[in-house]
């Protein structure tokens, strides 16, 4: 190969490598926060991020779209998540009078989600005082992403949330029923109970309820997320975290959820 076509296909690579990585991490994206107010749910405002898996309906594996029954439930849970938002974002949260709270919606077969979970995950131990997340499953991806996101929550209710959380973030395989089986006995949890909890009804509530405020908030995939007041559809860098995370303790993000 003569040098020309040595130096020709050097180029072509590293404009290739160079695409990948901004891609793939999103720090080296050029961002500017700029916002838009969103006309509901009042007080609340959208930043549009960066790359998304998804697109479903947020109800997959919940039924059929077309049913009576999906439809009363798509509004059964439309109305309760809509009498208090900020307690359906945030419930179980307890932040500090420092701290924001963050809900991060992710399914667990978007790529875009386990880089962004774990980088989550990193940032809230790295400054706890300013920052609390609330977790909800999203499933959009097919079968398995549903049976993924009935496990961890069952497992949520036998204390190992984040343990379950964490394999499924970083397992190349799909969830199946014995996948699950083994990750229970591997981290200590009684699988057979992990199978019955999977179908309880208030499992499916949690579900339904995370799949209405993606409703809500008009998400079409994931990731996304709820900082404060501020609405992100799509992967967000570490730094564009933090400045939201700032702009929000300093314009009070609990006077928008106090009149919500």
């Amino acid at each position: 190969m003569d040098c020309k076509k040595r130096s020709t296909l050097l180029t072509i690579g590293a404009i290739i490598a160079g695409y990948a990585a901004l891609r793939t991490v999103p720090s080296l994206l050029p961002e500017k926060l700029e916002l838009q107010a969103l006309d509901r749910p009042e007080g609340f405002r959208k930043f549009v991020a960066g790359e998304t898996s998804g697109g479903f309906d947020p109800f997959v594996g919940l039924g059929t779209a077309d049913s009576t029954e999906v439809a009363a439930q798509k509004a059964a849970a439309l109305t309760r998540v809509s009498e208090n938002i900020c307690s359906a974002l945030y419930g179980g949260l307890s932040p500090t009078p420092t701290q924001v709270p963050m809900a991060s919606f992710s399914d667990y077969y978007c790529p875009f989600c386990r880089v962004q979970t774990k980088r989550l995950a990193d940032m809230t131990s790295e400054m706890p005082d300013k920052i609390a997340v609330a977790w909800h499953e999203l499933p959009l991806l097919g079968d398995s992403s549903n049976l993924a996101a009935k496990a961890a929550l069952a497992a949520k209710r036998q204390g190992a949330y984040v343990a379950f959380h964490e394999r499924l973030m970083t397992t190349p395989f799909q969830a199946s029923p014995e996948y699950l089986a083994r990750l229970s006995d591997d981290i200590g949890v009684d699988s057979k109970k992990l199978i019955t909890d999977m179908e309880s009804a208030e499992i499916t509530r949690e579900l339904e309820d995370s799949a209405a405020l993606a409703r809500v908030f008009a998400f079409v995939g994931t990731p996304a997320l709820v900082i404060g007041r501020t609405v992100v559809q799509g992967q967000i860098s570490d730094r564009m975290v933090r400045e939201i995370i700032e702009l929000e303790r300093e314009e009070g993000w609990r006077d928008v959820c106090t009149a919500a």
